[in-house]
């Protein structure tokens, strides 16, 4: 009897430190953002001995701002910026937010490596596959362009709770979260690539990341941007220099992390944060995608220590925006 008090005691005792090790912040948001954060909280969890879990989820830009306007994550990954509405709920729900900035993505536009008949493509010819109307009339290649074949025309994309759908829909049909329904869709950017990869006749759009680690299985199509384009009607590939020289348009934006200001007041969440920002120039290119000037994360840095609250965008994105401008952005107080 006396050694199961002594056990029972024992375990009284270690039930702060278990508590301890237990230490959870909670992230959701974006799948492109997805394997910026993954990489950061590994560092991060290592970092502090695995005192701290970071749990990082996949529910699209959309499904995580309702999260995280619930105040159910502390961190939200976005690959576009909040948005009016998401900025009212959270207002209504007393959520108040730090919009960091933390890379550049490119939209990458990719068919099938089978296909021989397709290596650019104007945001016009886009439109016309994607604009709502164009749902249940045009069904063939060669409806887009006669050259192209008599065949089936497959659509993969981003599902309507991803960000990369309202920034592509944006930048393309002209108007967020404007498209037809009658195409594969889904938040998870692998199943996507899977899509692809697996039909001769398909075209889709995926973030860089995604199409860096998959080259073997997707062929990237150059976009021909129109008049609105830095180089008009020229051909540009996605890539580091023309996605920084803001070349790649209009399917190059930057990419955020939304942190809850009352969350902060958790060290281990103030800690991330900083250590996100600190890391960031580091780990970003190392999972395929474009990092900041380090000044931007500079101001990042700073924006935290200030506490500078809300969001530097009018509740849209801004298509086609320069690494240049968004830096002028966030140097407004």
């Amino acid at each position: 009897m006396k050694l199961f008090s002594y056990f029972f005691a024992g375990l009284l005792c270690a039930a702060p430190l278990f508590a301890e090790a237990q230490s959870v912040i909670k992230v959701d948001g974006s799948s492109t953002v997805f394997p910026i954060t993954e990489a950061v909280a590994e560092e991060f969890q290592a970092a502090n001995n695995a005192k701290v879990r970071v749990t990082v989820g996949i529910s699209g830009t959309g499904g995580g701002f309702k999260k995280f306007c619930r105040g159910e994550t502390d961190v939200q990954d976005a690959s576009r910026p909040i948005q009016s509405s998401e900025m009212e709920v959270c207002k209504k729900e007393g959520i108040r937010f730090i919009e960091l900035p933390i890379a550049y993505d490119a939209t990458v536009v990719v068919v099938n490596p089978k296909n021989t008949w397709l290596n650019e493509i104007k945001v016009e010819e886009l439109k016309q596959m994607w604009a709502p109307e164009a749902q249940g009339k045009i069904t063939k290649w060669k409806q887009i362009n006669p050259a192209w074949p008599d065949e089936n025309l497959k659509l993969f994309g981003a599902g309507s709770d991803s960000g990369t759908f309202d920034y592509f829909t944006e930048a393309i049909v002209g108007k967020a979260k404007s498209s037809r329904g009658d195409y594969t869709a889904s938040e998870d950017d692998n199943t996507l690539v899977t899509g692809v990869a697996n039909d001769k006749f398909a075209l889709g759009y995926v973030p860089l990341a995604y199409y860096s680690e998959n080259k073997a299985k997707l062929k990237a199509v150059a976009m021909i941007g129109g008049e609105k384009s830095p180089l008009k009607n020229k051909a540009v590939l996605p890539s580091k220099e023309t996605v920084e020289n803001g070349t790649y348009y209009p399917l190059s934006r930057p990419v955020f992390i939304y942190v809850n200001e009352a969350s902060l007041k958790r060290p281990e969440v103030a800690n991330f944060a900083k250590f996100y920002l600190a890391n960031a120039e580091r780990l970003v290119p190392q999972v395929k995608y474009i990092a900041l000037p380090k000044k931007a994360y500079t101001m990042g840095e700073q924006h935290l220590t200030k506490k500078k609250l809300g969001t530097v965008f009018a509740g849209h994105s801004d298509v086609g925006l320069k690494v240049e401008d968004l830096m002028k952005k966030e140097a407004k107080e």
